[in-house]
């Protein structure tokens, strides 16, 4: 295809404008698709490094100002579905500024009937995929950090 025909020049500025639209950042001008990780402003006494081990793994990505943005999450649609996951995760819990409920009893609750972690997650932060034994001792660890049934 010649370079001046018209057909060449349409396809050209096709492909400069997906670059753009790729390379720009949606979150700027959607907050629900937002990356970001503000500053944490609340910690949990966790009873036991394993417990807090345990929470890390399968609960801060979404549910904390720690996420670990993986490298999909820098690829649009991905990324929005990402960002949005994470954004509505920290407004029903977040761990990082006490917001949200943060109840023991639910969150032992949504472990136990296999809830939490989200299944898609697992498939790809195979880390956060906990065993039955881990289960129990992160909710042995729940109840001892944070009382069952009870905010903290």
């Amino acid at each position: 295809m010649p370079q001046n025909s018209p057909l060449f020049s349409q396809l050209r500025w096709k492909v400069i404008s997906f670059r753009s639209y790729r390379q720009s950042d949606i979150g700027t001008f959607v907050p629900l698709f937002a990356r970001t990780n503000p500053p944490v402003t609340f910690q949990i006494n966790w009873d036991s490094p394993e417990t807090e081990r345990l929470m890390r793994a399968a609960c801060y990505d979404c549910h904390s100002h720690e996420t670990v943005w993986p490298w999909y999450s820098n690829i649009a649609p991905i990324s929005w579905l990402v960002a949005k996951d994470v954004n509505e995760a920290r407004r029903a819990m977040n761990l990082s500024t006490g917001r949200g409920e943060i109840e023991a009893e639910e969150m032992i609750e949504q472990i136990e009937r296999g809830d939490m972690p989200l299944p898609i997650y697992v498939i790809m932060h195979p880390e956060a995929n906990l065993s039955e034994a881990q289960k129990q001792a992160l909710i042995a660890g729940i109840q001892a950090s944070l009382g069952r049934g009870q905010d903290n």
